[in-house]
């Protein structure tokens, strides 16, 4: 009834992220955000060998993080009225991913 949510994603290009989950324009522009901080093709970028968008999907990986802790009250999620989880996914084609979730507590 009362615990913690641990979400883990087991990938280096993805993320997760608890942000507003309300407006569909909040993805849209949280995307044009990391675009622009993180581009493709930067001529300095050593790892280049599995495409154009691999290199900026560690870096936004990196920044937005792997996991995800929620509070559970009375068996259920206590998130904010707005807030939604995020799978951040970096990669133009990331494909399938793996979340690892652990719940603590009564």
């Amino acid at each position: 009834k009362v615990g913690l949510l641990h979400l883990f994603i087991k990938h280096t290009s993805a993320g997760l992220s608890i942000n507003e989950n309300a407006d569909p324009d909040v993805r849209i522009d949280m995307e044009s955000i990391f675009n622009h901080l993180i581009k493709e093709r930067e001529p300095y970028y050593q790892h280049t060998l599995e495409g154009d968008d691999d290199m900026p999907a560690h870096a936004k990986s990196s920044i937005i993080g792997t996991s995800v802790t929620i509070p559970l009250t009375n068996g259920k999620l206590n998130l904010g009225t707005w807030q939604g989880i995020y799978l951040c996914e970096f990669r133009d084609y990331g494909g399938n991913r793996r979340i690892v979730a652990t719940i603590s507590g009564e």
